[in-house]
């Protein structure tokens, strides 16, 4: 399922201090490239790559690195490239897994069901307490 607008837009908010993990030379996009991406995105899920002069345009060699990784392409600017490959297991990008996931329901006595219960209520927090303020001189 391909990612939608706002998840594209935090994904490239997460991405943008990462420094690229791999770097591709003038042979293009070759199948050590392929793997070292591959063994990137199982390490850390969303990863840059760099994209240098090839025989094939940026474009190209950003939708052949996803293609060929299996993975979602989230930003191509200039030279870099931003891929996402969410892990079926232990994963820090799973809201925007293919995958939707149903939350656990909340039991009747936890914190989670209260918080629900308590959202519904129409009861208004107190006011705040204003301190008065210094005279000046």
């Amino acid at each position: 399922m391909p990612l939608t607008g706002k998840q594209r837009r935090a994904l490239r908010a997460k991405g943008h201090h990462l420094d690229p993990v791999v770097i591709t030379g003038q042979s293009g996009i070759t199948e050590g490239v392929l793997s070292a991406v591959s063994q990137a995105l199982k390490d850390h899920e969303l990863i840059k790559v760099k994209v240098h002069e090839g025989p094939e345009t940026r474009q190209e060699a950003a939708a052949k690195m996803a293609e060929g990784t299996g993975s979602e392409l989230v930003q191509l600017l200039g030279r870099t490239v931003l891929l996402l490959k969410v892990r079926d297991e232990d994963s820090q990008f799973e809201e925007f897994s293919s995958q939707p996931r149903k939350p656990a329901p909340a039991k009747a006595g936890s914190k989670a069901a209260s918080k629900a219960a308590s959202k519904t209520s129409t009861r208004r927090a107190p006011p705040r307490a204003v301190r008065p303020r210094r005279p000046s001189r």
